[in-house]
């Protein structure tokens, strides 16, 4: 029995311990981001536009991939800002390969137009002792506004892709990494004023484009005096009823001109004449 209270009370007494120890516990930083606020690298890369791995603000990618395989990322960019992508390939040790490999960087719009590259090593090839590759774009400076025409960029998501365009068949499924890091200089402030405004991004941002793009304000609709007629629920039971109505007139319409072209009928219209009338002899007359 003693023992029993003794145990008990020991319990008792560890319980404001537990209780101190519990926040401690969760203050602890999260694994998913660093000490200093900066998101944790991305480990992971879409394989195709829709797929995309979208990265913060910030937000570096340090990716394990194949030899072969397009690596998509995207990104958000507002007017003002030059982005620079830099890309560092760590290719398969140089015993297991067999002749050089290309590789390509290459940045989109949100319309998944190509954009160009004013300065980088957008291609760069590596021989067979080479360790690493070491790939840059910087794109145009961010415009507040464009024609549909001209293709520069516009405010909103811009997608990474990086491939291999020349290998042996071989070194195709080997091990490589890649490392991307997203840079922008610049903002709002230093976009040129050039008499016009975007309405809204080139498509809806997600992920990174969220933070840095700006969300298009609603635009009021036009009332005109036809705008009634073709609104609501119940409209089409009146446009149905009136062709109906229509219809069945021109049908009604159409059904006595042709049945009475001349517009009375004769009396003698259809009559059957008399029989042998119209003969001038019998065939027992006939020669």
């Amino acid at each position: 029995m003693r023992t029993t209270i003794r145990g008990a009370l020991a319990a008792l007494a560890l319980l404001p311990a537990l209780a101190l120890g519990a926040p401690a516990a969760s203050a602890a930083p999260s694994p998913t981001a660093s000490a200093g606020g900066t998101p944790a690298p991305a480990t992971k890369a879409g394989t195709s536009f829709l797929t995309a791995v979208n990265l913060s603000p910030g937000q570096d990618a340090n990716v394990a991939a194949s030899t072969g395989d397009y690596l998509y990322w995207a990104f958000g960019a507002s007017e003002g800002q030059t982005p620079t992508v830099n890309l560092t390939v760590n290719l398969a040790p140089s015993t297991d390969r067999h002749g050089p490999q290309t590789w390509t960087v290459e940045v989109f719009d949100g319309l998944r137009r190509r954009q160009a590259c004013t300065a980088g090593t957008q291609n760069a090839t590596g021989d067979q002792s080479a360790g690493s590759l070491a790939l840059s774009c910087t794109l145009r400076e961010v415009r507040t506004w464009a024609e549909p025409w001209s293709g520069d960029p516009l405010p909103g998501t811009y997608y990474v892709r990086l491939s291999v365009t020349d290998a042996p068949q071989p070194d195709l499924g080997l091990p490589a990494g890649a490392q991307l890091h997203v840079s922008a200089k610049g903002n709002a402030d230093n976009a040129q004023p050039e008499g016009g405004e975007l309405k809204a991004p080139l498509v809806p941002p997600v992920g990174g484009g969220a933070s840095t793009a700006k969300a298009a304000a609603p635009v009021a609709q036009k009332e005109h005096w036809y705008t009634g007629w073709f609104s609501g629920w119940n409209s089409r039971w009146y446009w149905t009823i009136g062709g109906g109505f229509l219809a069945a007139l021109a049908g009604v319409l159409g059904y006595k001109l042709t049945r009475h072209p001349r517009g009375r009928r004769p009396g003698h219209y259809g009559a059957v004449p008399p029989q042998g009338s119209h003969q001038h002899g019998s065939y027992a007359d006939r020669p």
